[in-house]
Order: C-alpha cells, then sequence, then structure tokens
C-alpha cells in the first residue's frame, strides 16, 4: 500500500487547495481533520461526479447462479435444534464477531466465534460483524419442528453501482474481493437471511414491550452488546440475572461441541492429515534450521507454510522448541537456535477450512538419533501416554487418563531415583512431587478451538464420563530445565512432550494421528528417510 505521507494530495490550476479554517473556539486555531477521517488519506479518491458515474458503469453482471448446499448444512441445524430444546421461548443471539486491528488500518485475518460456526456450518466463508438469532416462536412451529426460527443476518454484496463497492477498504469487493449475496448464503446454509441493517429490530422487539427474553454470547461483538445492554436498561430487565443468563448460554455452547458429529470428525481427519504433512515439512527443513540462527523460526515457517496452502491457518501459535527452550510450556517466540546433539520439540496444528484444528506434538532429534538419556526420557513419556490411551473407552472419566499418565511417568522418576517420597507419596493428593516435571493436564478436547468446550461444566468436562464422538488429546510430557538442581546434569535442558488427538468409539478409541511416528526407533527411521 502506498504511504500517504509520501504523496500528497495534488491540486490543479482550476482546484486550488483549500484555505485551513479558523477554530471555533476563536483563538484562531485550524481546525484539524477528524480522527475517524483521517485513515482515507492514502487512498486519494476522487470526489468528483464523474468519477463516481465511471465507477458505477461497464461492470459484467455478477454470477447469479447459486451454490449447493453446504456438507455441514443439515448437522448445523441439528445443532441449532438442540439449542432450541434447551431455550425455549427466548430469543438467543450468537455474533460471529468484528474484525480487530493489528495495527492502525490493518486487521488481522476474520475468524468467526466458534459458536457461531458451530452453529452455521460456516467455516472461513463469510462475514465479520454477522450475527445469527434464534427467534422463539409457538412450540413446534418453528424450523424443522422446533421452537425458533433462525436468521442470518449480515453485510451482503454490494452492488458495482455503489460508492461501498470501491470506497469502503473493510468491505467493498473492489478492497477485498466478493462477498456473499443473502440468496447465497441462504442456499449455503440453509437459513433465512437478512442484511445488517436489520439486526437491531430483530435484537431488540419486544424485549420492552412484552418482555421478550433475550439471551446473548456476550463480548463477541461490542456493538452488540452495547446495543442489547441499552434495550435491557430501558426495559428494567435485572443486569445481574441477565448475565448469568449470558454466561449458562455460553456454557451450553460450550457443552454442545464435547460430542462431536460424524461431520465434524471428517472435518478434524483433514486436519490431522495436513498437520502430518507439515510435520514432514519441518524434518526436511531441519538441516537449514541448524544452519540459521533462528533456527526455530525456520522450523516454524515451514509449518505454517503448510498449513496456509492445505487449511485456513494455524490452529494456535506454533511451538518450536529446542534445546532447554522445549522445557517452556508455551513458548512460541520461536527465536532460538537448533543445535546438533539437542531436542526439537514440535507443537503444532493445522486449521481446516472449516475451523476445526488438530494438535499435535512429536519430539524429535535433531541430529536424527537419540542419545541413551534422551531416549530414556522419550520412552518414559511415551510409556504414559501409551497407558493413558489403553483404557479410553465410553464409560471411563475423564480425569482418569490423567492419573493413568502420571502412574507411569511416577514409577518412572521413581525408579531414575529422583523423587524425595515413595511413589505412593508423590501419587497422593498431599504429595504430587512428580509434577515439578510434568505441570500440565495430560488431556483437553478438541475442536473448533485447540482447548474446545472450555466453558463446560466441570462435571461434564473434567469429571465428565467419555462417550463415542468426544475428541481430545493426550499429551504427557517430562521437562528438565537447565537450571533445575533436583536432576542429574545428563537430563538437563531436555523437554519431552508427546500428544496425539484421541477419538472415542462405540468401543474404544481411535488414535487418529497414530501414522505420525512415535516411537524412537520409528522417529529415527522416519527422519532418514525423509532427509536421504
Amino acid at each position: 500500500m502506498t504511504d500517504a505521507a509520501q504523496h500528497p494530495a495534488q491540486t490543479t490550476p482550476d482546484q486550488p487547495a483549500a484555505a485551513p479554517e479558523a477554530g471555533a473556539d476563536g483563538t484562531g486555531a485550524v481546525n484539524p481533520q477528524p480522527l475517524a477521517e483521517r485513515v482515507d488519506n492514502r487512498s486519494q479518491r476522487p470526489a468528483s461526479n464523474a468519477f463516481r458515474d465511471f465507477m458505477a458503469s461497464d461492470w459484467a453482471p455478477s454470477s447469479q447462479a447459486l451454490p449447493d448446499p453446504d456438507a455441514s448444512a443439515p448437522y448445523a441445524a441439528r445443532r441449532r435444534a438442540a439449542v432450541s430444546a434447551r431455550f425455549p421461548g427466548e430469543r438467543i443471539v450468537v455474533p460471529a464477531g468484528r474484525l480487530k486491528v493489528r495495527s492502525n488500518d490493518t486487521d488481522y485475518r476474520f475468524r468467526a466465534h466458534s459458536a457461531f460456526a458451530h452453529l452455521t456450518g460456516l467455516g472461513v466463508d463469510h462475514e465479520p460483524d454477522a450475527v445469527l438469532v434464534l427467534e422463539p416462536t409457538d412450540p413446534g412451529a418453528g424450523d424443522d419442528g422446533t421452537d425458533h426460527t433462525a436468521t442470518l443476518y449480515f453485510r451482503p454484496l454490494a452492488g458495482r453501482d455503489t460508492e461501498q463497492f470501491y470506497a469502503d477498504s473493510r468491505s467493498g469487493e473492489f478492497w477485498i474481493g466478493p462477498r456473499p449475496t443473502l440468496a447465497g448464503l441462504a442456499a449455503r446454509t440453509g437459513l433465512r437471511t437478512a442484511g445488517l441493517e436489520e439486526l437491531e429490530s430483530a435484537i431488540t422487539k419486544n424485549v420492552a414491550a412484552d418482555g421478550t427474553a433475550v439471551r446473548l454470547l456476550a463480548e463477541t461483538d461490542q456493538d452488540v452488546d452495547a446495543l442489547l445492554a441499552a434495550v435491557r436498561t430501558e426495559a428494567g430487565v435485572d443486569l445481574a440475572a441477565a448475565a448469568e443468563a449470558d454466561a449458562q448460554t455460553a456454557e451450553f455452547l460450550s457443552e454442545l461441541r464435547l460430542v462431536k458429529d460424524a461431520w465434524e470428525v471428517e472435518r478434524m481427519r483433514a486436519s490431522v492429515a495436513a498437520t502430518i504433512a507439515g510435520f514432514e515439512d519441518v524434518v526436511r527443513a531441519l538441516p537449514r534450521a541448524v544452519g540459521h540462527d533462528r533456527g526455530e523460526r525456520v522450523v516454524e515457517g515451514a509449518f505454517f507454510a503448510r498449513a496456509r496452502l492445505e487449511g485456513n491457518d494455524l490452529g494456535y501459535d506454533t511451538i518450536a522448541a529446542s534445546g532447554n527452550n522445549a522445557t517452556i510450556l508455551h513458548w512460541i517466540r520461536n527465536t532460538g537456535a537448533v543445535r546438533p546433539g539437542e531436542l526439537l520439540l514440535l507443537d503444532a496444528g493445522v486449521e481446516d477450512d472449516s475451523l476445526y484444528t488438530a494438535d499435535i506434538t512429536r519430539t524429535l532429534p535433531v541430529s536424527g538419533t537419540f542419545t541413551d538419556v534422551q531416549r530414556r526420557i522419550y520412552q518414559a513419556v511415551l510409556d504414559a501416554a501409551d497407558a493413558a490411551f489403553a483404557i479410553v473407552r465410553p464409560g471411563i472419566r475423564f480425569r482418569e487418563l490423567h492419573a493413568e499418565a502420571m502412574r507411569v511417568l511416577v514409577d518412572r522418576l521413581d525408579g531414575w531415583g529422583l523423587l524425595p517420597v515413595s511413589a505412593e507419596v508423590a501419587l497422593s493428593d498431599e504429595g504430587q512431587h512428580h509434577r515439578r516435571w510434568m505441570p500440565h493436564g495430560t488431556s483437553h478436547h478438541l475442536g473448533l478451538d485447540v482447548h474446545d468446550c472450555a466453558q463446560a461444566k466441570r462435571e461434564l468436562y473434567l469429571d465428565g464420563v467419555l462417550e463415542p464422538g468426544m475428541v481430545f488429546t493426550i499429551e504427557p510430557g517430562l521437562y528438565f530445565k537447565e537450571e533445575d538442581l533436583a536432576v542429574p546434569e545428563d537430563y538437563r535442558g531436555i523437554g519431552v512432550r508427546i500428544e496425539d488427538d484421541i477419538l472415542v468409539t462405540e468401543d474404544g478409541a481411535e488414535n487418529l494421528s497414530a501414522v505420525l511416528p512415535r516411537t524412537p526407533d520409528e522417529i529415527e527411521a522416519w527422519m532418514a528417510r525423509l532427509q536421504a
């Protein structure tokens, strides 16, 4: 983009520059250009009627063909039906969210709130500011016999004869490319659609007149938050009670994702496959990473290229941690060197265009082979992961996975003489000494968010019973920091984590990422093959 400061506005002999205006305060100061208008300085857009007329003419007609329904549409309809059943007689408002400024007048790439994506079935091909509204009806009179009708409000494609087409750098087709039409998005989703100009009425109608209850997925769109807050205040709604109702709504929408349907599992398989390809790219790039003073960035970049090639983006910031950085649980600076003889901990996931993400970790020997100590630690972590996986089946509690992995790690730490107490004491609630080297949980749910269903109630998450269709990680680790004087010197600076994505089946479990090598021997052979 050109810099307006380098290209001041041009004047012509018949269009002299305007004289500055005196300030209204009588001081003679020049009235400054309003801040909100200054963002347009760089565009230097002509304001003549001739320009407007010419811009509106001689464009080929837009395609009138309607798209086929999205494969996700019937699944999203069933999810909306579950919401309708949970909140009969209440209006449900679920915003997609707004663009977020990255720097000055540039925005981050837009990603909708996961609850919005879940209830509409839309991935990346929709607009910021969109809002899904479920309007209560008489029992059974709504969509597909539910108690609600659902409408998707968004800013549709502007006609090429409008000023928005070329003047709006956030939504104009000239700037950001085509946007969906009302009819097009209705065809894809099976939802009613309407323009954003109708949204205010849809959210606020009858709140004051007859006390229609409104539940909002709050803190997703600040304008919708403010609008509903004003209406609730005017209507005399108990704001504390309304906030509690909104929190319950967020909780339910999170819990609704605990069990994945067939379409969701399919998209997660695709995300896992793309992620595995990204890990292969990293192994091929390792020799180049070793020769760079920011080798971790080489690793990060290799994986990111795959994420953008096959998916929407990264599911989360990649952890590319070599040496002692691997003992920093959320190391995402990735500014370190990658040195021969070290271990590289790579925790990364591709977010599919559907917005479902994988989350996989492998710990790789930079030189292609593990040392004896590295192999010993790696095998302990692998044994813990395998033990947790072995007990996965419907009917057990989620927390049992962590307990089983910890039992194995405590046994190894005790055998190495690292625990200051017995294994029994360490595993007790009063002990937990082993958590010095494994401070995080072994598992978390996975889906539209890398830490999915995070607003679910404890009794449905940590204390929840496993059901077919649940997807979560198993990711034990051991982290021995360079400065940790409680371990032998040859253990220091070694961090190992192994993470796989697990699907609960009717009679057990499936490791969705099992094709990615896991044992030390498999990893060494895999790396040798890819680098040959």
